[in-house]
């Protein structure tokens, strides 16, 4: 297993986000968790990623515990999140959005930078090169000299994607990907989803779409007040009845149970 999770739990003041969270994650997988405001999603992505301590519990990413590192350390490991709001430079453009991303990662020190060696204009070469190739592969190389806030905001959100792609991941946590997007960008980013998997990346993927979810993901993850109340293929889950009920709609007591997922 990539990610093992164990009896997480989460408190603010009292407040329980998180109670007794137990999953694990295959290598290889995009795994979707869904559930209503306030259920825990981005609580739980926070805690992975080590932005949010858990009040208990314990969080294994290939093997290591994981659970008291800092944010940077777990995303050189290899766990790496985006947000649901897009962390751009709005003055720079694409390209330069992505070669500061690279930068971060970069090998040289400072010292050969500032006199600019051999390496360092070697480095420097690798790096525009490999952020070409990676814009490249998501679409984006026809808007590599535009400013990032004039971009459509689809685009914006896929350039986020792309961010955290150079930092290498081998797992990689999408917060709302598709969020306030148009019909024609959600396929769009649907499509790149897929494209990052098959680069060999698994992917947990936080998201109220349900057409996102239902044909994107290989296992769905459902948490109500901060507690999971279902887990399995995208075929269970629209057929369970305790997802329906908290998540899919009931309405003044009655059964709704025929709007279902999917």
């Amino acid at each position: 297993m990539i990610l093992e999770i164990k009896d997480l739990g989460k408190e603010f003041g009292g407040v329980v986000a998180l109670k007794g969270i137990n999953l694990t994650v295959k290598p290889g997988e995009i795994l979707g968790i869904i559930g209503p405001n306030g259920a825990g999603k981005t609580t739980l992505f926070n805690v992975i990623s080590g932005f949010q301590r858990p009040t208990r519990g314990e969080v294994f990413f290939d093997g290591r515990d994981i659970t008291a590192l800092k944010p940077n350390r777990i995303a050189r490991l290899g766990l790496v999140r985006t947000w649901q709001l897009v962390n751009l430079v709005s003055n720079k453009t694409a390209l330069q959005n992505m070669l500061m991303a690279y930068h971060l990662e970069r090998r040289i020190g400072v010292l050969s930078a500032l006199l600019n060696t051999r390496l360092a204009r070697s480095e420097e070469s690798s790096i525009q090169a490999e952020a070409l190739g990676l814009m490249d592969s998501m679409g984006l190389t026809e808007v590599r000299n535009d400013a990032a806030y004039a971009l459509p905001y689809g685009l914006q959100r896929l350039l986020g994607v792309c961010l955290a792609l150079a930092a290498n991941p081998r797992l990689l946590l999408l917060d709302e990907p598709t969020a306030g997007m148009s019909g024609s960008e959600t396929t769009s980013m649907m499509e790149q989803i897929q494209s990052v998997r098959e680069k060999g990346v698994t992917i947990m993927l936080v998201e109220h779409d349900m057409k996102v979810i239902m044909n994107t993901c290989d296992r769905i993850l459902v948490l109500n007040f901060g507690m999971k109340i279902a887990e399995g293929s995208p075929a269970d889950i629209s057929n369970n009845y305790d997802v329906i009920k908290a998540y899919l709609g009931f309405e003044n007591g009655n059964d709704q149970s025929d709007n279902r997922a999917g």
